[in-house]
């Protein structure tokens, strides 16, 4: 099961990502048939927030968020314009911000950045059960 959304703009678009996830994955079902549970589904928003801000706030537009349930994984892949990849910043408290991908990283099974044409591609893969 594969969805796909282009997104453009400023930072309403989070929300509208963040819901397409969600619906998305209500009428998904895992590898043995199973509605995806709640949980996933509110790592899957949050993973999602968060690698689409990067996308429109870093990169020029459009963004391709592209969803997939296969083998008992969730792929969330966003692309985007700049083949700047985004790095990993070290734990601080104390900073304000610039904390996305050390969430998704927290979260996700995997992350891996890829060049795709002009710019790149972030997927990170999260487990169903």
């Amino acid at each position: 099961m594969v969805t796909s959304l282009v997104l453009e703009g400023d930072a309403a678009r989070i929300g509208l990502a963040r819901h397409f996830a969600a619906s998305f994955l209500r009428t998904a079902r895992g590898a043995d048939g199973t509605l995806i549970g709640l949980r996933t589904v509110e790592t899957a928003q949050l993973i999602v927030s968060e690698l689409v801000t990067n996308a429109l706030r870093h990169a020029p537009g459009p963004a391709l968020l592209r969803l997939s349930v296969l083998d008992g994984t969730l792929r969330i892949e966003v692309r985007d314009g700049s083949p700047v990849a985004p790095a990993v910043r070290a734990p601080d408290p104390a900073r304000v911000g610039q904390h996305g991908l050390e969430i998704v990283t927290a979260l996700a099974r995997s992350v891996s950045v890829e060049a795709a044409g002009t710019g790149k591609s972030v997927t990170a893969v999260v487990g169903l059960t």
